[in-house]
């Protein structure tokens, strides 16, 4: 009776169809063997993927000749830039936003900024219509809740006007 049970059991199990299995896994990807020129019959072959494993007894070893390997692509981190043609100074700060708290800074102390075209000069705690610039056509000016944002445009030289408890400072930025 056992014999007849695991009969009817194997044959059940053959016939239900597997369900609930993962989805299907895809090959490991392979790099196909390198063909040579084509053989006098027109045919390509292919190369052996690894050389004989030595010469035979009382012949002279010859070097086996290799496919030469893929071109190496750089990696990003590796890969060296052209110079510019206006390479920026190393002194400039380049694309950021420098922000300067008019009451914790010693404005007589910052007398120029370099900032790169789309640098943001942000000065806290100043009035409405305090601050003016000499080249209105190279800054973007704005202003809101005693802070006003200064974007540089385009390059060239900006002469800041800041005044602040009674003096008027001056901050030449150069933007690069």
């Amino acid at each position: 009776m056992a014999e007849r049970t695991g009969r009817w059991l194997a044959a059940t199990l053959a016939l239900v169809p597997v369900t609930g299995c993962a989805a299907p896994v895809a090959p490991l990807p392979v790099r196909p063997p390198s063909v040579t020129p084509a053989t006098p019959t027109g045919v390509p072959t292919a190369t052996p993927a690894l050389p004989p494993s030595g010469p035979a007894p009382g012949t002279v070893a010859a070097t086996p000749s290799r496919p030469a390997p893929p071109p190496s692509i750089p990696d990003r981190a590796t890969a060296t830039r052209p110079p510019s043609a206006s390479p920026r100074p190393s002194a400039c700060l380049g694309p950021v936003r420098y922000d300067l708290v008019l009451a914790d800074t010693e404005l007589a102390l910052v007398t120029s900024l370099c900032l790169g075209v789309g640098g943001v000069l942000r000065l806290q705690g100043i009035g409405p219509g305090e601050v003016t610039v000499d080249r209105e056509d190279l800054v973007d000016q704005n202003y809101e809740a005693g802070v006003v944002d200064l974007r540089f445009l385009r390059a060239g030289t900006v002469g800041v006007t800041i005044p602040y408890d009674g003096r008027t400072y001056l901050v030449t930025v150069v933007v690069v």
